[in-house]
């Protein structure tokens, strides 16, 4: 394996912009996009995703984008044996890998190695999310709290699915998650790729980005778009797919747990929160070059600095 191979890394919040970059650079480089987005693995799950659209993707393909049913999981682990297993086909072809998506653990994971932990439970898993359904969120993060403070600090009260995998993990095994993370590491991506890191200076820009977004994806028939996996009899509310931003809300206002003007209310204030968490995320990466995606013209700018930038050969 060739470690000095190009790899790009497009990252960004939500609504940043970053699928109309990739696919602006596809025009301009010969790179191939690799989805970095947990969302988008799923298959029927395409509007709340803000997936291209088949013609797009009919034109530029991505890959790990439709990859597997809402009824399964995917892991940060599993992630990163698919994407290494795609940069190194698209290396073979001749072609930069272009990784694009909000997903800040899948890119750390990939880049940095994961640790060695044990495999899902699902007699556990089912447990905790009857406890969940009892307690809550916040009781949960609490519950968390109480055996691995280091995690339960690192992860946000929302994150229902990270804080169920860390309480999981000690129930298997009885040591706290942050234990398996001071352990080290599997091998590190073997290649060094160059970051891009996209995002508006100004907050505000995304939040008025996200509620527009989100208006549109309800005139583009998401509300229709869940109904149909509401009525499918293998998919409940306790997935992790069905625990995605703009979904989960909607799966309550179909259950009837609030009425629409709470569901747009709580799907727009919970998509403003992930932006703020991943631009928390993103201000930790190391060796990130940030553009600000709400100058005009920053795509023309990135794409020079892709062609001049001296650690980045475009001839694999």
């Amino acid at each position: 394996m060739d470690t000095t191979l190009p790899v790009i890394f497009l990252m960004g919040p939500t609504a940043s912009g970053k699928t109309a970059l990739a696919l602006a650079l596809h025009q301009q480089l010969p790179v191939e996009i690799i989805s970095v987005d947990s969302a988008m693995v799923y298959r029927g799950m395409d509007i709340g995703t803000a997936k291209p659209d088949p013609e797009t993707l009919k034109q530029v393909p991505h890959r790990l984008i439709d990859i597997c049913d809402p009824v399964e999981s995917y892991s940060a682990g599993k992630f990163r044996e698919d994407a290494i297993a795609a940069i190194s086909a698209i290396h073979a072809q001749q072609k930069i890998p272009l990784l694009v998506g909000g997903t800040g653990l899948y890119f750390r994971t990939l880049e940095q190695g994961i640790s060695a932990l044990p495999p899902a439970d699902p007699v556990i898993r089912a447990a905790l999310e009857t406890e969940a359904r009892q307690v809550g969120r916040r009781g949960m993060h609490e519950r968390l709290a109480a055996i691995d403070a280091e995690s339960a600090h690192r992860i946000h009260p929302n994150d229902t699915q990270r804080i169920q995998r860390a309480l999981e993990v000690y129930a298997i095994t009885g040591k706290p998650l942050s234990d398996f993370f001071s352990q080290g590491r599997q091998t590190p991506l073997p290649y060094a790729p160059v970051k891009i890191i996209i995002a508006p200076d100004d907050r505000h820009v995304i939040h008025a980005r996200v509620q527009q977004r989100f208006m549109d994806m309800l005139n583009a028939g998401l509300l229709e778009e869940v109904r149909v996996l509401y009525q499918n009899q293998a998919i409940h509310a306790a997935l992790p797919a069905m625990r995605m931003v703009g979904y989960r809300q909607i799966w309550r206002y179909l259950d009837g747990a609030i009425d629409h003007q709470t569901m747009l209310e709580h799907a727009i204030v919970a998509t403003r929160q992930l932006a703020k968490r991943q631009m928390t995320w993103l201000r930790s990466e190391q060796n990130g070059i940030w553009f600000d995606s709400n100058h005009r013209g920053f795509g023309a700018k990135i794409l020079k600095f892709l062609l001049k930038d001296p650690n980045l050969s475009l001839r694999v």
